[in-house]
């Protein structure tokens, strides 16, 4: 089911000079081709904030991936 990390090991150094120890967000492609998202899941603080043309369909959720995370992950994303 989950094909292969995308991006670095959470675990890897963050550039800042710490490991990150406590905190596993992650990007995964799963052998569907889909991705799989490890991040906080925060659908109750946001659902109120959703723009008017987003919705989120019963067994949705939000979940907050930091930004350095995408960002690092960004050569490993497949363009098709």
């Amino acid at each position: 089911m989950f094909k292969r990390r995308i991006g670095p090991h959470p675990h890897e150094d963050t550039g800042n000079g710490s490991a990150a120890a406590n905190s596993c967000p992650d990007i995964w492609e799963l052998d569907s081709g889909d991705f799989a998202i490890i991040g906080v899941e925060q659908t109750e603080q946001l659902r109120p904030h959703l723009p008017s043309d987003a919705f989120l369909d019963p067994g949705e959720g939000i979940v907050v991936l930091p930004r350095h995370v995408l960002v690092k992950a960004r050569k490993d994303i497949p363009l098709e």
